[in-house]
């Protein structure tokens, strides 16, 4: 399964449109809320969600429906003045451990409740008139009361790609990453561009490197630092020379499909491979198993 997907809650989109019933569902006896650390995952010695009951919902704080669990409310705690500038960065270790340690399902409810809750923590006035805002759909809305303008979460949908090449696959090194990893190009759609185009674009911007045929993979919903849709796609290279843009990557190299396949094997090889959960893993798996 593709990391953060397989979300086993039901969204329960009626539920977000009855207020008498949202309100039944805070008070109902068996309702959980999810645990979190800021926006750092609350987990339990054996690495699972931890989840407490509504009683804890913090003084000032309002809940955000994130599902039903076999008809179980299930929410998160909009806590006002959230500092998202301190969220644990994707690569902090604590975070990286705690997310390679849980069950895809769950790990997708948490992207769930961390991108709506730091949109929250970045959207609580109105981009319209800058008057303050006010939960409304079960906390997948804010509504303004001044030019009552409605407003809700964003997702910001990114590309993410190899380019392959006579039997070889591109994959390129971030700057400040852990020492070795090495990933699939990414880089976000600009408005007025097609998902082919825009892989296009990002492969020769950041590499120098053109190409044509673009085929889409799969997608996959990632929180970090916010709400973005990865799109992920295998290109088709016209060339093989590389102009980095040093701007963008520290590094970005060839690699043959069999030592792709060694590496994602456990084995030795000249980088080390993006996590399990991450998007740039499935497509480097799906590219070594085309040949």
């Amino acid at each position: 399964m593709i990391g953060f997907t397989g979300n086993p809650l039901d969204r329960a989109d009626a539920l977000r449109h009855d207020a008498a019933a949202l309100a039944a569902a805070t008070v109902d006896w068996r309702a959980r809320l999810l645990r979190l650390d800021g926006l750092m995952p609350g987990t339990t010695d054996d690495g699972r969600l931890a989840w407490t009951s509504m009683a804890d919902l913090p003084d000032g704080a309002e809940p955000v429906l994130l599902g039903l669990d076999d008809g179980r409310p299930c929410f998160a705690a909009a806590i006002p003045g959230l500092r998202t500038d301190t969220a644990p960065a994707m690569r902090s270790p604590a975070l990286m451990a705690a997310l390679a340690a849980l069950a895809p399902g769950e790990a997708a409810i948490y992207a769930a409740a961390r991108s709506v809750l730091h949109w929250h923590a970045r959207h609580g006035h109105c981009a319209n008139c800058g008057t303050p805002t006010a939960l409304f759909r079960a906390g997948w809305g804010r509504r303004c009361p001044h030019c009552h303008a409605e407003h809700f979460p964003r997702v910001d949908p990114v590309v993410i790609m190899i380019a392959e090449n006579d039997g070889r696959a591109l994959i390129g090194r971030g700057k400040g990453w852990p020492a070795g990893r090495y990933s699939a190009l990414a880089g976000f759609l600009e408005p007025g561009e097609s998902i082919e185009e825009a892989v296009a674009r990002e492969v020769a911007e950041e590499t120098g490197v053109r190409v044509g045929g673009v085929r889409y993979v799969a997608s996959q919903p990632w929180p970090f630092p916010h709400a973005q849709l990865m799109l992920a796609c295998i290109a088709e290279a016209e060339d093989d020379a590389i102009t980095l843009d040093t701007n963008e990557l520290e590094d970005a190299i060839w690699v043959p499909r069999a030592i792709v396949a060694q590496v994602l094997a456990g084995g030795e090889g000249p980088f080390v491979p993006p996590p399990p959960y991450a998007i740039a893993y499935t497509l480097l798996n799906a590219w070594v198993g085309e040949g």
